[in-house]
Order: C-alpha cells, then sequence, then structure tokens
C-alpha cells in the first residue's frame, strides 16, 4: 500500500494520496492542502486519481477539493449525505469552525457506512464514526488478499479485539495520536457518540491497524489503545478527575485533561447536569472552586 501525504501548515490538516503501488488507479482521503506535492508524486509515479473520499465538511479537510479538480476534472468526490447537507448550508469559515467556501457540493456524491471500494488490490470501507460531526466517516483501507479486509465487532474488550492484518484506518477528527475530536464544532452530535466511535468502532480493529488521523502524526490503534489518555480512562484503567473548573464560560468538573494534536491540550468535562462534552483545553479555567 502506497500512502503519501501532505500537511496544511496552518490547520496541521492532513491530505493523504493511495494506491496499491506504482502506476494504476489511486484515490484521495480529505483535501485540506497544499495538494501540489501530492498532484507531483501521482504525475512522477504514473498513478490515475480517480476518487477524493472525504471524511466530513469542515473547511481544513476540503479547501483543496477545487485543485485537484482543476487537475482531474473526472474525480469523484464522496462524503457522507449528511456531510454533504452540512456542506451546503455552512457559510465559509476557517480551521474547524466552518463550511468549504471551495464551490458547491450539489455535484459532490454520496458514500455511507458499509459501502465498499476497490482501488486496484485495495479495498475501502466506509466506517460511520460520529461525534464530532454527525456525519463523519473514517476510511479502512486494506490490501486484497484471500481473506476479507478486517471489521470493527460490536462488543469491548481487549478479548474482543482482533490480531494480525489490520491495514489502515483514516479517521478525520474523530482519533488523534495521543488525543481525540471535540464536540463543540459546528455538525458535532455528541460526546456519547464519540466515545462509541473511538470504543466500540475503532478500537475493535486489529492493535496493527495504523491509525492515519486528519491532523499531526500517525500511530496505531495498540498505541492508542494502550497509551491514549482518554481511552485509558474508559477501559477503567485511569481514574476520572473531579476538579471544579469553568468550561466555555459554565460551572463544569474536570474530568480529564488530555494532549491535543496541536501541542495544546483537550478537555473532557462533566457539566452540572450529569453530561459530558470534549472541549478545547484554552476554553477551560482552572480554579478551586466550580
Amino acid at each position: 500500500m502506497l500512502v503519501e501525504s501532505a500537511s496544511n501548515p496552518q490547520f496541521i490538516s492532513n491530505t493523504y494520496l493511495l494506491a496499491d503501488g506504482v502506476g494504476g488507479p489511486a484515490f484521495f482521503i480529505d483535501a485540506g492542502g497544499p495538494v501540489q506535492p501530492l498532484i507531483a508524486t501521482a504525475e512522477r509515479i504514473g498513478l490515475t486519481p480517480t476518487h477524493i473520499l472525504l471524511t466530513h465538511h469542515h473547511y481544513d479537510h476540503v479547501c483543496d477539493v477545487g485543485t485537484l479538480l482543476e487537475r482531474w476534472p473526472e474525480l469523484e468526490v464522496l462524503i457522507s449525505a449528511r456531510e454533504r447537507e452540512l456542506i451546503e448550508s455552512a457559510a465559509a469559515g476557517d480551521g474547524e469552525g466552518g463550511g468549504a467556501g471551495s464551490g458547491p457540493a450539489a455535484g459532490w456524491g454520496a458514500i455511507e457506512a458499509g459501502q465498499s471500494l476497490s482501488f486496484g488490490k485495495l479495498d475501502v470501507r466506509a466506517l460511520h464514526t460520529p461525534g464530532h460531526t454527525a456525519g463523519m466517516l473514517s476510511f479502512l483501507v486494506a490490501e486484497r488478499s484471500g481473506e476479507d479486509a478486517p471489521a470493527p465487532r460490536a462488543g469491548g474488550g481487549r478479548s474482543a479485539r482482533r490480531g494480525g492484518g489490520g491495514g489502515a484506518v483514516f479517521t478525520g477528527d474523530t482519533l488523534f495520536k495521543d488525543s481525540v475530536g471535540g464536540v463543540k464544532a459546528p455538525g458535532h452530535t455528541t460526546y456519547t457518540d464519540l466515545r462509541d466511535s473511538i470504543m466500540g468502532t475503532l478500537m475493535e480493529l486489529p492493535p496493527d491497524t495504523v491509525i492515519y488521523p486528519g491532523h499531526a502524526e500517525q500511530s496505531t490503534v495498540g498505541r492508542e489503545w494502550e497509551h491514549n489518555a482518554f481511552v485509558r480512562v474508559w477501559r477503567g484503567l485511569d481514574p476520572e478527575g473531579s476538579e471544579p473548573c469553568t468550561a466555555l464560560g459554565e460551572p463544569a468538573t474536570l474530568v480529564l485533561l488530555g494532549a491535543d494534536y496541536d501541542g495544546g491540550t483537550k478537555a473532557w468535562v462533566r457539566w452540572k447536569d450529569g453530561s459530558d462534552d470534549i472541549v478545547p483545553g484554552s476554553r477551560v479555567e482552572r480554579s478551586a472552586r466550580a
């Protein structure tokens, strides 16, 4: 499996170019730019991209779709129907906080959880991983062999996790190295959705599955299972915190202050009504009283 990436220096967002080797069909996952290095790579090694698969609608993941379409007008752009609705209704913005601003999405096609595509020897399966956004997709990519590509299974716990042949999963803004996505960006759903997407879908993949996140560095399922602070608390290995704080201007309890992909922090907070959220650590004020 050939995986080339380019990172936007402003957003630290990743665009990926995938193929089963030199020459032949290829596809992109997300298009947050800069895509020119990936265009040059595709041309140099004789790849023929046919699709752009989008994890979600935020600007930092779609802003260079137009540039790729200028180079390959026949590219098919696929996004979940819910995310397509969100991008069509969102105003242009920047970072995680805005819509595309890169042209109408009406001509984009839809791909939904459970659907699969093939590119040469690569099989791609869409997984629904909501939380950061309602229609967020992760893409599980495996090289075809005599066996089916690995699939997530229901249920939790290490005994349910499969070993070997993990391939790769492109997680958008659901799961990062040492961190998780927030649930306060435009189009978000809930903390529970995010937790279940990670623990019930992504952590059920084989431990050697390589994680290619929407931002910053790659990881593996096994590494995040052991070292991601959020996953460790969800597994019951580490305790929840109980420190009073103010989050987004409201009194709350700081359950966990963890790392974030940009070198900052991500906070898991619990509100007075017992509900939970994942918010930027910069929006949390720590104090001796709630």
